[in-house]
């Protein structure tokens, strides 16, 4: 690097480059360092890799040196289970020609007294013994064979018993099953019988409104008859339909019996047209079943037992009629009442 100089009032300046030389030392030395801790910092890797794999040839040292030690007690126990069985061999070996010594006399000694007829006696002794066994075998077996028969013969009987006992069973079920039947047709045409004077006793009172009508097994108002448009409050006209609704269902409580399980079934409707944003109801499944609920209301105000009312709305997923008019529209609003069993 050059260094600068400067005259300041008629002498030389060496600071500046003094200090460009202290510069350019410090640089260096920084880079001595950065040199030598990159050296620590590679040097120190290699030495705990070195460490790792060093520790590692321990662990299997010592892995090895057990199984050595294993083998080598396998190898021992095995040379002592050699020299039993070489023992036990000399001992049988030795046995073997004590017994053909002992034979070879007894051989002797039977030829010398006749020992044909001993051996006779001998055989026919061990006949007879054999024959007692047998007899005392069969003996027992006949034994066995009438007990297992008894045991059969009382499974049997109890098997009957049981096959009679189903049977009986199976008998009063179905005839169980005939007398519900029997008696769940007189329901339901007991049931059918009260709709259809339920219906018409509704016609009488109703009269021929329109808006008004029965469809199948059900009656039905159309949605105006009682309500405003969007609204689940019933107006005037509305309650005065359902308060006469209400009395024709009370005089049915009473003629009824108890006996009969029944309920009145309201059913709320809308058309296929979605709720206008910021109204009270967030979907025609709201409002339907808001406009079931006040009906089912203004029926227990009238004096119906609440047990006797189910309320539901079905939006506008049930539609009596497919299209976009007005007309379509105005036929698929409505408040359906269906008599019904629970």
């Amino acid at each position: 690097m050059r260094l600068a100089r400067r005259r300041r009032e008629g002498s030389i300046d060496y600071w500046p480059g003094f200090v460009d030389a202290l510069s350019t030392l410090l640089m260096v030395i920084i880079f001595l360092l950065s040199v030598f801790m990159l050296a620590q910092f590679f040097l120190s890797r290699e030495i705990t890799g070195k460490d790792t794999a060093l520790a590692k040839l321990n662990r299997q040292i010592a892995e090895l040196t057990q199984l050595l030690s294993l083998e080598r007690a396998g190898k021992a126990d095995g040379d002592d289970q050699i020299a039993r069985l070489k023992a036990g061999l000399d001992a049988a070996e030795g046995e073997k020609g004590r017994l053909l010594s002992l034979l070879a006399a007894r051989d002797g000694q039977a030829a010398a007294s006749g020992g044909a007829a001993a051996t006779a006696g001998l055989a026919l002794d061990a006949e007879k013994r054999i024959s007692a066994q047998a007899l005392a075998q069969v003996e027992l077996l006949n034994q066995q064979i009438s007990a297992l028969r008894r045991q059969i013969a009382a499974l049997e009987q109890a098997l009957e018993a049981t096959e009679s006992r189903d049977k009986e069973s199976q008998t009063k079920i179905a005839d169980l099953g005939k007398r519900l039947n029997l008696a769940l047709a007189q329901r339901v045409q007991e049931l059918q019988q009260y709709r259809s004077d339920f219906f018409g006793r509704l016609k009488e009172i109703l009269g021929n409104r329109p808006g008004i009508r029965v469809v199948g097994d059900r009656f039905v108002f159309q949605s105006e008859v009682l309500f405003p448009v969007g609204s689940d409050q019933i107006d005037e006209a509305g309650n005065a339909a359902v308060d006469r609704l209400a009395a024709a269902v009370v005089d049915l409580e009473r003629e009824i019996p108890p006996e009969v399980a029944w309920t009145l079934r309201i059913d709320g409707h809308t058309d296929s047209r979605p709720i206008a944003p910021g109204g009270r109801f967030k979907s025609n499944w709201e409002l339907s079943a808001a406009r079931a609920i006040a009906v089912v209301r203004r029926l227990i105000e009238g004096g119906v037992s609440p047990k006797h009312l189910v309320a539901a709305g079905f939006g506008e997923f049930q539609p009596v009629e497919e299209g976009a008019t007005e007309e379509v529209y105005g036929r698929n609003r409505r408040i359906e009442i269906r008599l019904t069993d629970r």
